[in-house]
């Protein structure tokens, strides 16, 4: 296979792209030696996701580079161009929430996950794999710390000051040296010194006590217990308070479990773990892991310890912070539980993922099989919207080898508001597939539309206008509203589905994904609406202000969650107060 080909592919660093039937790009690669990387997926067996890669390899081309430290960085410029299946389908699309501490006049301290690196000012921890490790944090430090609590500056002192949890800046003047103190002390603890914040609840504890108030004081005996508890099964034994990821991993039948150990200010502050079936070699596995995890990270350690087998020296120019293989003393033993724990991470849950692998897998297999098919591996489902003939939306899913890809998934404002369900499909069906043809993106082996054989035959009339071969299929609701049949082929006939199958499940699952999607859609669909029509009322707010809040925002609670320094880039100060005033009024009503 590819004898010809192979034969012209030098011995050097490079990298490589996989090509399917369609000329589209389902795998990149990089290699030392491009040769015999790319001979080694035609000139031997291979088992499962590498299979069924070799299997769907139509044709690959690659680029010759004069480093390791260029393949890397091409490749990491072709997976963001191309967005290859085999390279991101178990890849983690989590956005990982960070604790940030915001650097205005009166700061505020919260969880947050969507950052704009450039934008931002404020000072960021993290990341947080274990988002309820991070609530806990900041509800503690909130409790302790009386920093100011609201998005906006109030008229009167809200209940937060009447608790003791903020010094009402909103109506009076308090030190700036203080504020300081508090917000350094914060930072300290997110670093790692704990001592400060545990000293602070020892106070408020006895000073309760001796007032005898015994609820409060116990209160703040449980808070104390759970940062001495928390910070004694973290601490690791290093002199360095330097931030340092520890990245350890264990393979077995083809799978690979990863496991990264955050550890800030010489504690072991959280991780985050993986398992997902290989498509290349090890070492390749884990460089392209570290590349998306790493190119993800919006505030990177000094250090991250890895195995040997990681090419240190080009990750460390890359991120800019140093990636290194310690060989003894106490970051080694680090490293060995990094390992440690991902082979643990393997026996306790490769049961269940072996299990949900070969449900995914026989489900795929009989709905091939069911509609006659040779390929199930992306299916693209739609689900149409609308309350009462307004705000008309679509939602598109994909499910890439019965698994979601929600980088995949595709939103459509429909342009007419006629309550038309064919006109909708018809609509969103060229759109997508245009696109799909304009762009050369990749085709699905099978279009799933929520509807009965009316919008089938819509969809269909649409793929075929386009001069594409893409099979279309619904799915049929019982009288329960319980789907029970596929409707498929031509004449369109009716197949059941056995609700014990695991095809049902499946089938399920992709329903209520590309239902709740679009739903979500269409509520902030509706709530933009909303908003649109509240703006045209505020005084001072004409077309010019109502599109840059419209473009900025989208939505009311967004609005709402902005600060008055955010709004007052848009909004001159006294309109700005004016319209948040409306605001909470108007929900409030």
């Amino acid at each position: 296979m590819f004898k010809e080909e192979l034969a012209l592919v030098p011995h050097l660093p490079g990298c490589y792209l996989m090509r399917n039937k369609d000329n589209v790009v389902i795998y990149v690669g990089k290699s030392k030696n491009l040769k015999n990387r790319l001979s080694s997926y035609f000139q031997r067996e291979h088992t499962g996701k590498t299979m069924m890669l070799v299997r769907e390899i139509d044709h690959f081309e690659y680029i010759v580079t004069n480093t390791e430290m260029e393949s890397l960085l091409l490749e990491i410029n072709l997976i963001k161009k191309y967005n290859p299946k085999y390279n991101i389908l178990y890849r983690d699309d989590k956005s990982y929430p960070y604790i940030e501490i915001t650097n205005e006049k009166v700061p505020r301290l919260r969880i947050i996950r969507r950052i704009n690196v450039k934008k931002t000012k404020n000072e960021l921890f993290g990341p947080y794999p274990n988002v309820g490790a991070a609530k806990k944090v900041v509800e503690i430090l909130n409790r302790i710390y009386p920093l100011r609590k609201c998005q906006t500056y109030e008229k009167r002192e809200c209940l937060y000051y009447h608790i003791g949890e903020c010094l009402g800046y909103c109506v009076r003047e308090v030190d700036e040296n203080k504020i300081k103190e508090m917000r350094n002390e914060i930072v300290s603890f997110l670093n790692g010194n704990t001592k400060v914040l545990t000293d602070r609840l020892k106070s408020k504890m006895i000073m309760y006590s001796n007032n005898m108030e015994y609820e409060k004081a116990l209160e703040y005996k449980e808070l104390l217990n759970y940062i001495n508890i928390t910070t004694e099964k973290q601490k690791v034994d290093l002199d360095s308070k330097t931030n340092i990821d520890v990245l350890g991993y264990y393979t077995k039948d083809n799978y690979i479990s990863i496991q990264i150990l955050f550890i800030r200010g010489g504690k072991l502050l959280d991780r985050k773990r993986n398992i997902f079936p290989m498509v290349d070699e090890v070492q390749e596995e884990l460089s392209n892991y570290i590349l998306d995890f790493y190119s993800k990270n919006v505030s990177n350690p000094k250090e991250v310890l890895v195995p040997d087998i990681v090419d240190t020296d080009t990750f460390t120019e890359v991120f800019k912070c140093n990636f290194f293989t310690p060989i003894k003393g106490e970051k080694k033993r680090i490293l060995d539980l990094a390992y440690d724990n991902a082979r643990i991470y393997y026996e306790e849950q490769m049961t269940f993922i072996k299990r949900d692998e070969d449900k995914i897998n026989g489900a795929l297999e009989e709905l091939k099989d069911k509609l006659k098919l040779d390929s199930v591996d992306r299916i693209e489902l739609f689900d149409n919207s609308n309350l009462f003939g307004n705000y008309n939306v679509s939602g598109m899913v994909a499910f890439i080898m019965g698994k979601p890809s929600k980088n995949d998934y595709r939103k459509f404002k429909i342009t007419s508001d006629v309550n038309d369900d064919y006109g909708t499909m018809r609509e969103v069906i060229y759109r997508r597939y245009f696109r799909v043809l304009k762009d050369n993106l990749e085709r699905p082996n099978l279009i799933i539309v929520d509807g009965g054989v009316g919008q089938i035959n819509v969809a269909r009339e649409v793929i075929d206008s386009l001069g594409l071969d893409i099979p279309v299929a619904g799915l049929k609701k019982d009288d329960k509203h319980s789907t029970n049949m596929l409707l498929f082929f031509d004449p369109i006939v009716e197949i059941a589905i056995d609700k014990r199958s695991d095809l049902f499940l499946l089938l399920t699952k992709m329903q209520t994904e590309v239902h709740n999607f679009t739903i979500s859609y269409h509520k902030n669909i509706r709530s933009k609406g909303a908003l649109s029509s509240i703006l045209d009322n505020i005084d001072g707010i004409g077309e010019v202000r109502k599109k840059k809040l419209l473009k900025k925002y989208k939505t009311i609670s967004k609005m709402k969650e902005a600060s008055l320094e955010e709004l007052e880039e848009i909004l001159p100060s006294d309109i700005a107060i004016n319209f948040k005033e409306f605001l909470d009024n108007y929900e409030k009503g």
